[in-house]
């Protein structure tokens, strides 16, 4: 998620420019423009026949049902040096209420630090970062809700709007297969949809938007064609 920036290593964003995408952003800027932004999304005829295809150089997601496009999705990966793992696999475990284990948020009283479990100040308690919608598809990497940037920005795991997690959260199921690459097939056919405004000038949630249960509905109603 956005707050995640903060652990980030310092001096990935020149490095990052080595990813691009030609696909726009749409519907205008700031937090009311990420919030409205959504995916047309279908239901599978047979969900055993859903696939999901991720684009690195694009930062596009491609759930498929053979050659149906049912959701195509701008994602966040992995930031060079915290890559995401490129190759093929499947969801294992799903989790709508996930929480990181080792980084999140401290807090005591109205306070509301972001660090790591193993440097929480004494007597502060600590809940772990929440991502919503969590699909896993190797140990430690997932597909969750998370703030989505135009450039690769993640420790690896693949970050998803907060109002499409939800649906991909639906059409995929344990055993469906994930295929992740530098670049897909459908990059060209598919692959240039508009995209929701950068989430890195924008105001983060409160503190205890994370602490509590708050993050896990931060979304609209979803809508299926």
């Amino acid at each position: 998620m956005k707050a995640l920036r903060m652990l980030a290593l310092a001096g990935l964003a020149s490095s990052m420019a080595l990813f691009t995408s030609c696909s726009t952003t749409t519907g205008g800027s700031g937090l009311a423009a990420y919030h409205a932004y959504d995916r047309p999304t279908k239901l599978p005829k047979n969900p055993s026949a859903v696939r999901v295809k991720v684009s690195l150089s694009k930062q596009v997601a491609y759930v498929m049902e053979g050659n149906d496009p049912l959701l195509v999705m701008p994602v966040s990966v992995g930031a060079p040096g915290t890559s995401t793992p490129s190759g093929s696999f499947t969801i294992y475990n799903k989790e709508q209420f996930h929480r990181a284990n080792t980084h999140g948020y401290a807090y005591s009283g109205n306070q509301v630090k972001q660090t790591f479990l193993a440097k929480k100040p004494a007597g502060w308690s600590f809940k772990g970062t929440p991502m919503p919608y969590w699909c896993e598809f190797k140990a430690n990497y997932g597909f969750h809700t998370g703030w989505l940037k135009h450039h690769p920005c993640t420790h690896g795991c693949i970050r998803m709007h907060e109002n499409l997690a939800p649906k991909f959260f639906r059409l995929v199921k344990v055993g469906t297969p994930v295929n992740i690459s530098y670049s897909q097939p459908e990059d060209s056919t598919l692959g240039n949809i508009s995209l929701p405004p950068d989430s890195g000038p924008l105001p983060d949630y409160a503190g205890s938007m994370y602490t509590g249960d708050g993050y896990f509905s931060q979304h609209k109603k979803p809508v299926y064609n």
